[in-house]
């Protein structure tokens, strides 16, 4: 290990995959979209407060333009009239895009067994990491973002045509 270290400090360069680098700056930036529908954003801004810090994983500029968002993080009970509104913001997003569903009203429509209410948000959009709670507490929201940071980081390149 020494060897390399004097080699890199020497050299002046090391060497690695394009597609690692593109997924190490990707995993590291990562902008939420903040979808606080219902109760669950509350616990969703304290996830972004001075106490949780979410700086520290690159998340800290909460976008509240769907084009520039990357994670969509859906906080609350969904109903069917903005289940439209909610698929029309993720449809603006960019690609990629990731999805994260936290609490249990919006992984599955929680204690609301009614019409009104979509029993889960992955009936119209697809999710990539649900986020247990009701509602759940910020570090259980950081580590989501962790779990959306590790699947981004081996994630494979999509051939450009």
């Amino acid at each position: 290990m020494s060897d390399l270290y004097s080699s890199v400090q020497n050299e002046g360069f090391f060497t690695t995959k394009l597609q690692d680098v593109i997924n190490w700056s990707r995993k590291n930036s990562v902008w939420p979209m903040p979808m606080g529908i219902s109760c669950c954003a509350i616990e969703m801004m304290a996830f972004a407060s001075s106490r949780f810090d979410v700086s520290r994983f690159g998340s800290e500029v909460f976008r509240f333009s769907p084009r520039q968002s990357d994670l969509m993080i859906v906080a609350g009970t969904v109903t069917y009239k903005m289940a439209w509104v909610v698929r029309k913001i993720w449809d603006q997003m960019p690609d990629p895009k990731w999805c994260m569903a936290m609490g249990a009203c919006t992984s599955s429509g929680g204690m609301y067994r009614s019409y009104s209410v979509v029993q889960g948000i992955d009936l119209f959009i697809p999710v990539d990491v649900y986020v247990a709670g009701c509602p759940p507490r910020p570090d259980a929201l950081l580590q989501g973002l962790i779990q959306i940071q590790e699947k981004i980081n081996t994630e494979q390149p999509s051939l450009i045509k």
